[in-house]
């Protein structure tokens, strides 16, 4: 894959889990919020197993460590992120849903800190402090306002960012071979019998569902475009780049989930709200400044050879 190849493909992705915050927004309009996001995540988990089943021969879990994987990467990074995700961007835009989960990588540094022993330098003692002023510029907390439609949006994509987070963490101590994509295949189907038992459980209706144009569209366009072509980019360039670049998605997603929303939407975020994000990112640059570093060396490299 030479670079430009590389290039396009990391701002394809960014674009599309960008505008996945849009689509869900849109789609609200139709579904109620768990079955939503069940729906989408039976329809890509089977797209993502079928291509499992076409391209390796171990297109299912094998012992006891591949299930807990797929119990901990569909309970909390599909399941739990989504759920609250989907009931968040009740309460506010796409964009700024997707600034919030910008703060991933920094949650995850956090949890890997205090669950696996990483050290914490000053200087990301600094990130953190830096990701968590972020989402408070987000979030603007008015002190005679605490339980404003914002401020408890904020929250609970807050929520949302730390179920993924975790997940990530608590996956890292199991060594398996599975293959990325039929770990990510099970895991959403998992994930999405748990947001359907969540719907259920809330006292969804799935009689309320609209199924208008726009709702098809948008639901087909999360599971299939957003959702399973996404997922199988982002596993070929995890396989190439490694981890520390493909952090680096996340905050294209604000980018291209504000220009979407405002397109689609009419919705722009305010400059308080842009400061929020940049503070996030100076957070996950300090926490990863090494990694970081050795990404711009080796891009100069290549730009020189």
């Amino acid at each position: 894959m030479n670079r430009r190849v590389a290039v396009g493909l990391f701002s394809l992705l960014g674009g599309l889990w960008g505008s996945s915050f849009v689509a869900i927004e849109i789609g609200l309009e139709f579904f109620p919020p768990l079955h939503f996001a069940a729906f989408r995540y039976y329809l890509a988990g089977l797209i993502v197993l079928g291509y499992a089943l076409v391209s390796t021969d171990y297109w299912r879990p094998r012992d006891r460590t591949d299930l807990l994987l797929v119990a901990i990467a569909g309970g909390l990074m599909i399941g739990g992120h989504h759920a609250f995700l989907y009931i968040d961007q009740q309460y506010v835009p796409g964009a700024v849903a997707a600034i919030v989960i910008s703060l991933g990588p920094v949650l995850t540094a956090l949890f890997a800190t205090g669950i696996l022993g990483d050290r914490l330098s000053p200087l990301g003692a600094a990130g953190f402090a830096f990701g968590f002023l972020g989402v408070g510029l987000v979030a603007q907390p008015d002190p005679n306002a605490l339980l404003s439609s914002d401020v408890v949006g904020v929250g609970i994509v807050f929520v949302a960012a730390v179920c993924f987070a975790l997940g990530a963490v608590l996956t890292r101590p199991y060594s398996s071979d599975i293959p990325a994509r039929t770990l990510q295949a099970w895991a959403m189907l998992f994930g999405a019998v748990l947001l359907h038992v969540g719907g259920v459980a809330t006292n969804e209706s799935v009689a309320a569902i609209e199924w208008t144009p726009t709702a098809i569209g948008s639901l087909a366009y999360l599971a299939t475009i957003s959702g399973a072509a996404a997922f199988l980019i982002y596993f070929e360039l995890l396989s190439r780049f490694g981890p520390t670049q493909i952090n680096l998605i996340g905050y294209l997603e604000p980018v291209s989930a504000t220009l979407l929303s405002w397109a689609f939407l009419g919705h722009l975020i305010d400059p308080l709200t842009a400061v929020g994000f940049v503070s996030i990112f100076v957070g996950f640059a300090l926490i990863k400044r090494r990694a970081l570093s050795e990404l711009v060396v080796s891009v100069r490299h290549q730009s020189s050879s």
